[in-house]
């Protein structure tokens, strides 16, 4: 009795700590500032109360957060449009009265029980812009959320426009009395995103972050600044999806007249579903990429390494890739087949186009298959590494003729730099390009950056929207061992092949000049005695005698003449 006694007061005490960090129940007091975690149910609301909030307080901002379940926050226990919001990522802005100084909100989970949340309080002051204050477009009066939409190619987020900060009990500034200074014209929206650790959905590594995304220091000593946007731009933005990894993003809006400033709330996205039974964040690489880009990386670790040196596995893996970007391209514009079915049918015509190229390239000059297709296919990528970085985010790539036209100029000066040394051009890559298959497949696998170097390729020829989206992407711990296995790959490859090389012959004599060649001896070199070849007709007739006599019956050996005396 004694130990079922001790075992009972020891889950008493587990409990009483637990209940310190996740609270549940009808009634949960709110601290200005401090977070709390909050677990939620469908039938029966969650009233969160705000008390002794300070004179000096103009507003409230209350927010909600969860990992991947809606929950709604009102400012009334039964939701109506015009006061409560639904999502994942939700707050309300309460204008407070004079004297006002308990604030009150309902929170309940949608189609679901039992949801963990964290939710927060912050105030400001009369100087501090409103997030949201101006609002035409959302249904709340005052919406200090930001919106967001996303598909396989690209994310969109919009916010409505702020208004300038009032004294309690005063009507608030006009958002359309003019463009001066002493307007909410004068304000200026920082964006700001912040990358979660790669590979990680976990609900416990989210809160952590979250909460770095919500007040205006953290979010400046935390998060990335993008860019900056004034009044009149549009408040909608564009960026690149990363199906698979986590990314917070936040509006700060500034008053530089105050030098005061305001957050938003932020949201989150995966660029995929968490909770979907298929084509969820857990099962986004499929199947065919795997395939396709292993046995890729295989072929292209061997050229890596030898390319060189087997010239005719060189050529059937650039001509594979050159041909299978163009035929995957024109298949996924020009039909609806599934994705699958296309990269089947890319990986057919690539194999096809490789042994077309094996069998005549002696056809042509090798000048020219450099030109066109070893240093076509390293440009490509190179001007795809260029854009890539930072550089491709400046807002005059966003216009299609410049972006394809610098991206033309930067693939052809490999070549044009390279002609001259076309044994230093191919090696250099096979072991860039062979290395780089190596990253793709990794990437089939787990989440890596350095996979977008090509995939943001593809996007911008396939998406006609995709020239407006922002290309930011995470670079952790995962993107660096990564970065350091492609270039310890394509040096370890370049330096084989160039010491191996070296007193070799630049390539393989083409079987058309050995043919030209030997021509050309036996014409001048009457002594040779392949110069005195029979016409075929007597070559044929010759063969064919050496058939006949292979079947003649051997005559018997001896004398059968009489002798002569």
């Amino acid at each position: 009795m004694w130990l079922l006694g001790l075992l009972l007061m020891l889950g008493l005490v587990y409990k009483s700590e637990a209940a310190e960090n996740i609270s549940a129940g009808l009634l949960l007091e709110f601290s200005l500032g401090k977070y709390k975690n909050v677990v939620l149910n469908e039938t029966i609301p969650t009233e969160a109360v705000l008390r002794n909030i300070a004179s000096n307080v103009t507003i409230i901002i209350f927010q909600v957060h969860t990992h991947h379940k809606n929950v709604t926050i009102s400012f009334d226990k039964e939701p109506s449009i015009n006061s409560s919001e639904t999502g994942i990522d939700k707050g309300l802005v309460s204008v407070l009265r004079p004297e006002q100084s308990v604030c009150t909100w309902y929170l309940r989970a949608v189609d679901a029980n039992l949801v963990l949340s964290t939710a927060v309080s912050l105030s400001y002051g009369e100087k501090d812009p409103i997030p949201g204050g101006c609002n035409l477009e959302f249904n709340l009066e005052i919406d200090p959320n930001i919106y967001l939409e996303y598909n396989l190619a690209e994310t969109h987020i919009k916010f409505a426009p702020a208004n300038l900060g009032y004294m309690r009990g005063k009507n608030p500034p006009s958002c359309d009395s003019g463009t001066i200074q002493n307007t909410r014209w004068r304000l200026h929206y920082d964006i700001y995103y912040y990358f979660l650790p790669e590979n990680d959905f976990s609900e416990a590594a989210f809160v952590s972050h979250m909460k770095k995304m919500s007040e205006v220091q953290s979010i400046k000593a935390n998060a990335v600044k993008k860019m900056t946007l004034t009044s009149q731009d549009k408040t909608d933005l564009y960026f690149s999806s990363l199906p698979g990894q986590g990314v917070i993003y936040n509006v700060i809006v500034r008053d530089p007249l105050w030098n005061t400033s305001a957050a938003y709330i932020p949201i989150h996205t995966y660029a995929c579903s968490i909770s979907a039974l298929v084509d969820n964040c857990f099962t986004i690489k499929r199947l065919s990429s795997k395939l396709f880009f292993t046995t890729l990386a295989v072929l292209g670790l061997f050229v890596c390494f030898f390319g060189h040196r087997f010239w005719k596995t060189d050529l059937f893996f650039m001509g594979f890739i050159f041909l299978a970007f163009f035929f995957f391209i024109a298949i996924t514009r020009t039909s609806t087949l599934h994705y699958d079915v296309c990269l089947g049918l890319t990986a057919v015509v690539g194999v096809i186009g490789g042994l077309l190229l094996v069998a005549y390239w002696w056809r042509f000059g090798f000048v020219i298959f450099c030109m066109l297709i070893v240093g076509l296919v390293l440009g490509c990528l190179v001007a795809s590494t260029v854009f890539f970085t930072p550089l491709g985010d400046y807002k005059v790539f966003q216009d299609d003729a410049v972006f394809w036209v610098t991206f033309s100029c930067i693939t052809l000066i490999v070549p044009v730099v390279f002609v001259g040394c076309p044994r230093v051009l191919n090696i250099l890559t096979c072991g860039i390009i062979g290395s780089y298959t190596v990253i793709l497949a990794t990437g089939c696998y787990f989440y890596t950056s350095l996979s977008y170097i090509g995939i943001d390729l593809l996007r911008r020829i396939l998406n006609n929207d995709f020239r407006r989206a922002y290309t930011s992407v995470p670079f952790q711990a995962n993107d660096l061992i990564l970065l350091a296995v492609w270039a310890m790959l394509a040096m370890g490859g370049i330096t084989v092949q160039l010491r191996r090389e070296r007193h070799e012959a630049p390539f393989p004599p083409q079987p058309y000049r050995i043919w030209k060649r030997e021509r050309e001896r036996r014409v001048t070199n009457i002594l040779d005695p392949s110069h005195h070849v029979p016409p075929l007709k007597e070559r044929i007739h010759n063969k064919l005698s050496q058939i006949k006599d292979f079947f003649q019956k051997e005559q018997p050996a001896g004398e059968r003449t009489p002798l002569l005396l």
